[in-house]
């Protein structure tokens, strides 16, 4: 007997697939959004102005009271660029760490939310493998356990046929990828990468049901030259060049320390030369930085500097917050941003949910969570909403979820929300609780 178990994990934004908008006009209910119409359409907008390249120098903030949609604006704006369209979240307190400088975590972030889709010659060897030979040798720290040391391996194509030979690396990727006589393979001769296509229709089939996926033999010469496409972020290729390897190398390099600026100037210039070969494309994408208000006056500087670079990435700042004391001065500014700063961004301002507009976005966060529920119930979680916050009843449909199924009940009802509302209270409730039992609290 076999159990399979699939893991999923439903995010708070998973249901957005973009702005919702037609002829210009955001619809009340599409796309995973529903209502802040004007916001939509602004950010509508914005999408223009980003695709037509109007956007340089300037950013976007989204300003509105918690729970009104900032954040699935912003992921909608990326939908509605493209699927390789790069979206960085960042939380206003991420950038302070006791590994690296807030610039430079900013300035990772703003180079992973720039993709780079290169067009690239590689020369490769491909041909359906014939025969392997493998050579082994004694593990260095383990004389009873073998290691490949070398393999010789003879690839054929319709038209011709060779024999090659190669070191470990190549022979461990033989291994590990399983690879056997009548696949097809393909090698990078530059970085010995190797990569199984699938198994050679010529080949024999040991059983009826398999799960290869069989492809026409190669034609023509065994050595040849292929485009690839691929895309990749600023970030991914100053990590490369910064542990020496090839800019093109597709080995993934792991979080190091800081890039030095010589690195990234190197990589800018390549990209340049890149673009203007035809060779790539720059992807501007989208930086998202919520809690805006928690960067400090030097972040504020350098994100100004950054807005008036070439490899900027469309930035959108979010906040909930009225006037508030910029972070390392004794100035007060709306949204705790710099004046300077705040006048080079356009603002988009988010309304409270009325009643409809919260009982909509409930239900898709039900369907989204896959949970059976009474109307009855659906009513009782939206006069939370309206008495509470959205998000406090958001927030309680994986209780109620779990609870019908500790009662055995195949449909979520009344006294079930109503449980899961008394066992779960909302900031409200807590502040009043609080100020009841505030003598018996630590200081």
């Amino acid at each position: 007997m076999s159990i399979s178990i699939k893991f999923e994990r439903i995010g708070a934004h998973t249901h957005i697939k973009g702005l919702g908008i037609e002829d210009g006009k955001a619809k009340f209910i599409a796309q995973g959004m529903v209502g802040q119409t004007r916001a939509r359409e602004a950010a509508y907008i914005i999408v223009r102005m980003i695709k037509r390249g109007k956007m340089a120098g300037r950013a976007i903030l989204i300003s509105g009271p918690p729970g009104t949609g900032k954040t699935a604006i912003a992921i909608g704006i990326a939908r509605e660029l493209g699927k390789d369209v790069p979206f960085i979240s960042l939380s206003g307190s991420e950038i302070y760490s006791s590994e690296m400088s807030k610039t430079e975590v900013l300035m990772r972030a703003i180079r992973k939310a720039i993709g780079v889709k290169i067009k690239d010659l590689r020369e490769v060897i491909e041909g359906e493998v014939k025969k392997i030979e493998l050579k082994m040798a004694p593990h260095p720290y383990n004389p009873y356990q073998q290691v490949p040391q070398s393999i010789k391996i003879t690839l054929a194509t319709t038209d011709e046929e060779k024999t090659f030979s190669a070191g470990m690396e190549i022979a461990m990727a033989f291994l590990q990828q399983g690879i056997q006589e009548g696949d097809v393979i393909m090698i990078d001769k530059e970085t010995g990468k190797v990569m199984k296509i699938g198994r050679s229709k010529d080949s024999p089939r040991l059983y009826d049901i398999e799960g290869e996926e069989y492809v026409e033999t190669p034609r023509g010469p065994l050595i040849k030259e292929r485009e690839f496409v691929y895309v990749m972020t600023l970030h991914e290729i100053d990590m490369r060049r910064a542990r020496g390897g090839s800019l093109l190398s597709l080995i993934f390099a792991g979080e190091g320390k800081e890039i030095s600026s010589d690195v990234r100037r190197e990589v800018d210039e390549w990209v340049k030369n890149m673009v203007e070969e035809g060779r790539a494309e720059i992807i501007p994408g989208v930086l998202f930085v919520d809690e805006i208000h928690m960067l400090d006056i030097e972040a504020f500087a350098f994100l100004n500097r950054a807005l008036e670079s070439e490899m900027a990435p469309i930035i959108i700042f979010a906040s909930n917050r009225g006037f508030s004391k910029i972070r390392g001065t004794d100035l007060v500014s709306p949204h705790g941003i710099p004046m300077d700063l705040l006048d080079r961004l356009l603002i988009i301002i988010t309304e409270p949910y009325n009643k409809e507009e919260m009982r909509e976005i409930i239900k898709i966060r039900i369907r989204e969570e896959r949970i059976k529920i009474s109307e009855e119930a659906v009513e009782k979680l939206v006069d939370l909403a309206e008495k509470n916050s959205l998000r406090y009843s958001i927030m309680l449909l994986a209780p109620i979820k779990e609870l019908t199924e500790i009662h055995g009940k195949d449909e979520a009802d009344i006294n079930i929300v109503e449980q899961a509302s008394q066992l779960f209270s909302d900031y409200k409730t807590s502040s009043r609780h609080l100020k009841e039992y505030e003598k018996l609290y630590l200081p």
